[in-house]
């Protein structure tokens, strides 16, 4: 009988680091149970489930296995809070004076101010403000954290207009052409939460190239959009989401259009590498992880409405 060979010795390096990601991922987890324990308003509709919170933590651990599981504590919380406030826009909101009202409560927040009684939401994102504060950098880049998050409502409220406003009788379309769709990717929160993510964990030499990081992310973060497009398109046709697909007259132009964003940001990502290598190799990260992720699976559980 013939036996099997035993895996290399890098082949365990590498399975033992994959056993150590799994590990950080599950401590991010514990904490975020924690969180939707202190927030029980905010995610208690099924989608909340916990394979949400187990894919949030082990995107997190493994776009970033580097750091420890305290350092990652607040850019995963911060992912699941984007996660909330998707879910407060997109499916809760019923006019635009409810939209306004999550606007308006975030940024004040952003600016320093107390919830009132009642704002879960803001709530949430006033725990991260306040944590994140903690952080001896967020005094002099609190500014770009606030324009990120304005950036992100904004775009939110951009695409709730696409979904729930007439038909702009001048132009005779409600809907964006694709182009105008991916310039509003910031509502996915992706950059909100790698800005989150830098200022939390990054080293003085990072925080120098804080813009150039940002300009390289919002790249990924359109090569993001259409990754999740592609995968979710049933989902977003039963929830009445807007998706890439149903605003092309094929699938072969989405495809076509995301091949060229990934090469290009892989490209623009070689040339950070070096200068910044370690943040190139999470934004790469991203774009390879959730290929990956969405073959298979998707973020949200069943709808319960």
């Amino acid at each position: 009988m013939t036996e099997t060979p035993r895996p290399a010795p890098a082949a365990h390096d590498a399975i033992a680091e994959q056993g150590r990601v799994c590990a950080l991922a599950v401590r991010g987890v514990r904490d975020l149970q924690e969180v939707t324990a202190d927030h029980p308003e905010l995610f208690d509709a099924a989608p909340f489930d916990p394979a949400l919170l187990s894919s949030v933590a082990t995107t997190v651990a493994f776009i970033a296995p580097w750091h420890s599981a305290a350092e990652l504590r607040i850019t995963t919380r911060t992912v699941l809070w984007v996660f909330a406030t998707d879910w407060q826009v997109d499916y809760l909101a019923r006019s635009v004076d409810d939209i306004r009202k999550v606007v308006t409560d975030c940024l004040a927040v952003a600016d320093g101010a107390t919830p009132a009684p009642g704002r879960h939401l803001a709530r949430l994102l006033a725990d991260l403000r306040d944590e994140l504060a903690t952080v001896p950098a967020f005094a002099r880049l609190r500014p770009i954290w606030r324009d990120e998050l304005a950036r992100m409502l904004a775009a939110m409220a951009r695409e709730w207009d696409w979904k729930n406003l007439p038909t702009d009788p001048t132009t005779g379309r409600r809907l964006p052409d694709l182009d105008r769709y991916l310039d509003n990717a910031d509502n996915s929160g992706s950059s909100f939460v790698n800005v989150t993510h830098w200022i939390a964990t990054g080293d003085e030499k990072t925080l120098a190239q804080l813009t150039d990081l940002l300009d390289a992310g919002r790249g990924v973060q359109r090569v993001l959009r259409l990754v999740n497009d592609l995968a979710t398109q049933g989902r977003d046709a039963e929830w009445g989401d807007l998706n890439a697909l149903s605003l092309v007259d094929g699938p072969a132009q989405v495809h076509d259009r995301l091949a060229e964003l990934t090469a290009r940001s892989r490209g623009d990502l070689a040339a950070l590498a070096e200068r910044c290598p370690r943040q190139a190799d999470y934004l790469n990260r991203q774009i390879s992880f959730t290929g990956g992720f969405y073959q298979l699976s998707d973020f949200w559980g069943v709808r319960d409405e």
